[in-house]
């Protein structure tokens, strides 16, 4: 998903403009009220945030295929319950704008996004589960 985000923003020459979003980091400062110093806090606190996220949204991958839910069927499932988390939390929190408010393209490139994560999850758990037979 970095890699996905970071060639999305230098393809439509937006990193100057808008940076990486700071929606997660400043949802998890609200909910764990953490409010970093300085710019080198915040920047430390977002690439904690980032990993512990996405590594957490993982598990959820594993957890899926403990109650035998595996393939396809899996990766859809972690992708809806990843990008639909974001889309009712970070609106409820006030960090971002909820989906009707916002432009349908950016809301298709955040779809694209999560799809790129959750399918790149399910290749790295199939890949491992293959090593592991």
């Amino acid at each position: 998903m970095t890699i996905s985000s970071t060639l999305e923003a230098k393809l439509r020459e937006r990193e100057r403009e808008r940076g990486s979003s700071s929606a997660p980091a400043d949802a998890a400062g609200k909910v764990l009220g953490v409010q970093p110093r300085d710019e080198a806090g915040e920047a430390r606190f977002a690439t904690v945030v980032h990993w512990a996220y996405g590594t957490s949204w993982g598990a959820v991958r594993g957890l899926l295929h403990a109650i035998g839910v595996d393939g396809g069927r899996a990766t859809a499932a972690h992708f809806a319950a990843v990008w639909g988390s974001e889309l009712a939390m970070l609106p409820a929190l006030d960090v971002a704008p909820p989906p009707w408010e916002s432009e349908p393209n950016e809301i298709a490139i955040d779809a694209f996004h999560h799809a790129v994560y959750a399918i790149a999850t399910g290749v790295a758990f199939a890949a491992l589960e293959a090593s592991s037979s």
